[in-house]
């Protein structure tokens, strides 16, 4: 049989450590209700900027995907087998 006062402290000691996980996640959600309103304004301002990207001819579309492409670091040569960690 366990010892009643063994359980109490354990029980205890798990309720504290409960309580001070509680208070923490309080403070965060104070923090983040103060910081939503700025996160808001910048998702705002995000979307403006990819409207004005959207809105490019595609001719400037095409120019950037093919410089992007160029970037793509080069294939092995046929018959190279790839290098495993």
């Amino acid at each position: 049989m366990k010892d009643i006062h063994e359980v109490l402290r354990r029980k205890q000691a798990r309720y504290a450590q409960l309580s001070k996980q509680i208070e923490m996640l309080q403070q965060a959600a104070e923090k983040l209700r103060e910081v939503a309103p700025l996160l808001a304004e910048i998702e705002d301002d995000d979307a403006a900027v990819l409207t004005e990207v959207d809105e490019q001819p595609t001719t400037a579309k095409a120019a950037s995907a093919a410089s992007n492409h160029s970037a793509t670091p080069a294939k092995p040569a046929r018959g190279v087998a790839p290098r495993w960690p």
